[in-house]
């Protein structure tokens, strides 16, 4: 039911997680499958990378020191 079917009209949501499947499956390398997705999609690729860094940087400063 949730399911697009053929020639449906996408919206934000579904065309986005088609975009992902699309871009991220298959035989080829990873580096490649990143590389077509940030070409298909810049703002949603800048936007995962801002975020990823973010919880990177979080990680590495570490919890709170109670005293």
């Amino acid at each position: 039911m949730g399911e697009p079917t053929e020639g449906a009209e996408r919206n934000g949501k579904t065309g986005l997680a088609d975009s992902l499947r699309e871009h991220f499956s298959g035989d080829a390398p990873i580096t490649d499958k990143i590389q077509s997705f940030a070409k298909a999609r810049p703002w949603a690729s800048g936007m995962l990378v801002g975020v990823a860094g973010l919880l990177l940087a979080g990680t590495l400063r570490g919890g709170r020191r109670r005293g």
